[in-house]
């Protein structure tokens, strides 16, 4: 498989504070690359890095590598806007736009230039059949986004970022408010999405970690301990640390 990112090194500092120390691994095109720890281990600041969401963050300091597609990402100029484009995020809490169904979909292409009604139907219809919600939907798409349930409002948000086409889904707990119905749709779409993107989930539930992604990280006070596939580290991990966390002895 291609990698698609790579974190050569990789560090960051929130003023003197170490928020990720060392951080070295790959995440290949086409598989789920789940990142599991507890909080405050870096999770989201490594995510977070990925798209220059942390650049808003004042005295912020970046050591090492962050490689996407084989650009280094800090190391030379990026066009930050297409970059949140192809590396699109998902957040744990839903935020649907004041609007209806429709328009929170077709907001994206309408500013990209693809203002045509025709190919915005078919962008609306393509992206919520992908994100599980077309059928739930598909006869109220003037509806206000408000009105959604939680976990529709979230697979919306979902729909929402595949408008644009991307290369790579970030997603930062994406199911942590959900009920085990609503997170099973987006398991369901994710393991079909990833035939079409790569995707990075940040989880707290290990258990979903080792039920939908190809390879999981454990993450632990800014530091990666271990990555692999995730059968071999849910079953045989090579660190003490993980085989404590994943079994509930700490986290």
């Amino acid at each position: 498989m291609t990698v698609r990112i790579e974190a050569r090194s990789f560090g960051v500092r929130y003023r003197a504070a170490p928020a990720l120390k060392d951080i070295s691994l790959e995440v290949r095109s086409n598989e789920i690359f789940a990142i599991i720890g507890p909080a405050g281990g870096g999770k989201t600041t490594f995510l977070r890095s990925l798209n220059r969401i942390n650049d808003l963050v004042p005295e912020r300091s970046i050591e090492g590598a962050l490689l996407f597609d084989g650009i280094d990402l800090y190391r030379v100029p990026v066009d930050i806007p297409e970059l949140r484009r192809r590396l699109g995020m998902v957040f744990a809490v839903p935020v649907p736009l004041p609007g209806s169904i429709y328009d929170n979909i077709a907001l994206g292409p309408r500013l990209r230039g693809g203002g045509r009604r025709a190919d915005l139907d078919a962008v609306v219809e393509r992206t919520l059949r992908a994100a599980t919600l077309w059928d739930e939907v598909k006869d109220r798409l003037s509806l206000s986004a408000l009105r959604l349930s939680g976990g529709q409002q979230q697979r919306l948000c979902l729909a929402r970022t595949l408008a644009l086409d991307p290369d790579v889904l970030l997603l930062d707990e994406p199911c942590s408010g959900l009920d085990p119905i609503s997170t099973a749709k987006i398991e369901e779409a994710l393991t079909e999405l990833k035939a079409r993107v790569t995707v990075v989930l940040v989880t707290n539930n290990v258990m979903q970690a080792s039920r939908i992604s190809d390879r999981t990280a454990f993450f632990l006070q800014g530091e990666l301990v271990e990555v692999s596939e995730t059968r071999r580290l849910f079953t045989n991990p090579s660190d003490r640390r993980t085989l404590e966390y994943i079994s509930g002895r700490f986290g």
